[in-house]
C-alpha cells in the first residue's frame, strides 16, 4: 500500500489534534470561573460532563456496533467534526454552569468516535506489533489532553477562547486528516449487524474480562490524577508563597510527559512483555498513590514536582499495554466494539473516581484524599494476575 509509511503518523496526529478537545476546557477552567461565575467545584462537574458524555457517547457507538459497520475513518471525521463544534460553544457569552455542562457532554459524546476508533484503525493497519502502534496513539492522546495547559502558557494575556477556538480547529484539522489519507485497513473485517448481544459476548473469554479488570483499575487512578494535577500544584503554592511555580506550564509537562512513557513502554514491551510490563506499571502507580499524602505535602520544591513528574510517567504507562492486551483478546469482526465497551466501563469508572475526590474536597484539603486512587491499581493487580492462570 502506497501511504503505509504515512499511516501511523497520520493517525498519530490525528489523535493529537482531537484528543485536544478532551481537556480543552480544564486548561481554561479559572477563566471559566471567572466569567461566567461559576463555584470552584466547578472542575470535577466539568470533566465529568465529559467523561459521562464519553461514557454513553461509547455505550451508543457500542451497541450500534458503528466502527466495525461503517469505515472508521469516516466515523472518526464526522465525531471530530461535530466535538470541534460544541467545543467552540463554549465560547459563548451567555453560557451558564448547565450550558457549560451540556457542551462538554456532547465534545465527550463524539470523543467516543475518535479515541477508541483511532485505536480500532491501528488495529486493522498493525496486527502485528500493534503494542508499539497503540504506544504512539495513546501517547498522542496524552499529549493531546495536555496540550490545553500549554496553550494556556504560551496564550499568556491573550483571551481564553483564542484556546477554545485553536482546540476546535486543530479537531477539524485531524478530522480531515484521518478522512483523506487513512482508508480501511488491510485487516479490518466487515462487521456484524448491529446485535445487543455482542455487549456482553466479549466479556464470555477469560482472558479478556481480567485484563479488561486490570485497565478498569488504571482508569479509576489516570482522569483523577490528570483531572487534579492543577489544583494539587496550586495549592502547593498557596503553602509556599515564594513558591515561582508556572501552573499551566508544569500541568502540561507533568501530563504530557505520560506521552513519551508511552511511546517508550511500547518498545520496551517486545523485550519484557506486555503483561509483565503492564503489572509493573500499575503496580509503581499505585505505589504513587499510597505515599501521595508524604510526598504531596513535602516543602522541597524539587521532591514535589519530581514527585508528579514520576506519578505522571508511571500512571499512563501501562496504557497502551493494557489496550493492547484488550485488542489481542477481542475476536476481530467486534474488536472495534470490543475497544469502545472497554473504555466505555473505564470511563464510568473514572468519572465515579472523579466526583469522589471532588467531593471529599468540600470536607477536608488534606493531601489523605488521593489515598483512594490506590483502590484502582490494587484491583487492576489482581485483575492482571487471574489473567495468567
Amino acid at each position: 500500500m502506497k501511504h503505509s509509511k504515512i499511516i501511523l503518523p497520520v493517525i498519530v496526529f490525528s489523535q493529537f489534534c482531537c484528543t485536544s478537545l478532551w481537556f480543552a476546557g480544564n486548561g481554561v477552567i479559572n477563566d471559566l470561573v471567572l466569567n461566567f461565575d461559576l463555584k470552584p467545584g466547578a472542575l470535577g462537574h466539568l470533566t465529568s460532563a465529559v467523561q459521562f458524555g464519553f461514557i454513553i457517547g461509547t455505550l451508543v457507538f457500542a451497541l450500534l456496533t458503528i466502527a466495525d459497520r461503517f469505515s472508521p475513518s469516516k466515523v472518526f471525521f464526522f465525531s471530530a467534526l461535530i466535538g470541534a463544534l460544541f467545543n467552540l460553544g463554549v465560547t459563548w457569552d451567555g453560557n451558564g454552569l448547565l450550558s457549560l455542562i451540556f457542551l462538554r457532554f456532547f465534545t465527550g459524546f463524539f470523543l467516543a468516535g475518535i479515541y477508541p476508533v483511532g485505536m480500532k484503525i491501528a488495529a486493522d493497519y498493525y496486527e502485528k506489533g500493534l503494542g508499539k502502534s497503540l504506544g504512539f496513539l495513546v501517547g498522542a492522546l496524552v499529549l493531546g489532553t495536555a496540550f490545553p495547559h500549554l496553550l494556556k502558557e504560551m496564550g499568556g494575556s491573550y483571551p481564553w477562547k483564542a484556546i477554545l477556538v485553536a482546540t476546535s480547529g486543530l479537531g477539524l484539522l485531524g478530522g480531515f486528516l484521518m478522512l483523506i489519507l487513512v482508508p480501511n485497513g488491510p485487516f479490518r473485517k466487515p462487521g456484524q449487524p448491529a446485535k445487543i448481544s455482542a455487549f456482553f459476548k466479549i466479556f464470555e473469554n477469560k482472558k479478556f474480562r481480567s485484563v479488561s479488570f486490570g485497565y478498569f483499575g488504571h482508569m479509576w487512578e489516570l482522569y483523577t490524577f490528570w483531572a487534579f494535577v492543577p489544583v494539587i500544584l496550586l495549592k502547593f503554592i498557596a503553602e509556599q508563597p515564594d513558591s515561582t511555580l508556572n501552573v499551566p506550564l508544569l500541568s502540561f509537562l507533568i501530563i504530557g510527559v505520560g506521552g513519551l512513557a508511552c511511546v517508550f513502554s511500547g518498545f520496551l514491551a517486545s523485550s519484557f512483555g506486555i503483561k509483565r510490563l503492564a503489572f509493573i506499571f500499575l503496580l509503581l502507580s499505585g505505589l504513587c498513590c499510597l505515599l501521595s499524602p508524604l510526598l504531596l505535602s513535602s516543602h522541597n520544591e524539587f521532591l514535589f514536582v519530581g514527585f508528579l513528574f514520576f506519578w505522571g510517567i508511571v500512571i499512563i504507562a501501562d496504557s497502551p499495554l493494557l489496550s493492547t492486551l484488550v485488542a489481542q483478546h477481542a475476536t476481530a469482526d467486534i474488536k472495534g466494539t470490543a475497544l469502545t465497551i472497554v473504555n466505555s466501563i473505564g470511563y464510568t469508572i473514572s468519572i465515579i473516581s472523579i466526583q469522589l475526590v471532588t467531593g471529599m474536597m468540600v470536607f477536608t484539603d488534606s493531601n489523605a484524599i488521593f489515598l483512594v486512587l490506590a483502590i484502582g491499581p490494587c484491583l487492576g493487580l489482581i485483575g492482571l494476575l487471574n489473567e495468567k492462570k
